[in-house]
């Protein structure tokens, strides 16, 4: 059995809040790049040409990328034979979000309870979810997810006799009905199948798949580029200014499900596309 600090897990926390909120992943510059290259609108291509140039400022001087620094949602893989010694694995990554947006300035978003809405003032408690894995190793997801694109962002039960058709559906009307208000160009992940909680739970999932990476399997890589393109065509572009890139990239994920039953959830992803994974 290998044993890890709770400390290292905190510290390592820490730093992925950190490093997510100043520092794009390379995949979401270089798909900024694209953009800039590749859009028409006059309009849309200025957007682009903003958001390169605020990564820079933000990277360069330790700013955050948007001043929405959200809600830290962590996923975690925990290894089955490694365990959490000197306190306990959430009060670690809990303590680790503290100490961040502490120490980072960072802004704090998150209230004690959705209906008293009391802030507390360090950006705690972080939505975690955990799931045992084989081996001894423990990998960190981490995404600080802004309210903008996750207020936008919704879940259904669809019949599933429709099929394909309905699920595009409804993926392409949720795009279209979120408008600029989430932020385009989006990153759009796709849960589909489980139950109403696990769809949406593998939606968010599938956003820590780099732009460019296309499912696996051959027919989910093809539902990908359709519904890519649909989402392109409603012409909303960037910040809802017009263009041809709403859009950057869509994420499918899947589960097992009842026969009788097809859940759908869309999880939509701002351009200020924030995550960092580490491993210990």
């Amino acid at each position: 059995m290998r044993t890890v600090e709770a400390m290292l897990v905190a510290e390592v926390v820490a730093r992925l809040c950190e490093e997510a909120n100043f520092v794009l992943e390379e995949n979401i510059h270089s798909a900024f790049q694209r953009g800039f290259e590749e859009e028409i609108s006059p309009y849309g291509k200025e957007v682009f040409a903003q958001l390169l140039s605020n990564a820079a400022i933000a990277a360069e001087n330790r700013l955050p990328i948007c001043q929405d620094t959200g809600i830290v949602v962590v996923f975690i893989d925990l290894g089955q034979d490694v365990q959490v010694t000197g306190g306990s694995l959430y009060g670690a990554i809990t303590e680790g979000v503290r100490d961040a947006y502490q120490r980072g300035y960072l802004r704090k978003s998150v209230v004690n309870d959705p209906i008293e809405r009391t802030n507390t003032k360090d950006n705690t408690p972080p939505v975690i979810h955990c799931r045992i894995v084989d081996g001894d190793r423990i990998k960190i997801s981490l995404m600080p997810k802004s309210a903008g694109s996750e207020n936008m962002s919704t879940a259904k039960m669809v019949n599933p006799s429709k099929g394909w058709e309905v699920i595009k559906e409804f993926v392409v009307d949720t795009v279209e009905r979120a408008g600029p208000n989430p932020c385009p160009p989006l990153v759009v992940g796709v849960g589909i199948g489980g139950t109403l909680e696990k769809a949406a739970l593998i939606s968010k999932e599938a956003l820590f798949r780099p732009v460019g990476h296309r499912h696996p399997e051959e027919i989910k890589a093809h539902m990908e580029d359709e519904l890519l393109d649909a989402v392109n065509k409603l012409g909303i572009g960037p910040m809802g200014r017009g263009g041809r890139i709403t859009v950057l990239d869509v994420h499918i994920e899947t589960y097992p499900t009842h026969m009788a039953s097809m859940a759908v959830a869309v999880n939509l992803l701002c351009c200020a596309a924030r995550y960092k994974t580490a491993e210990i």
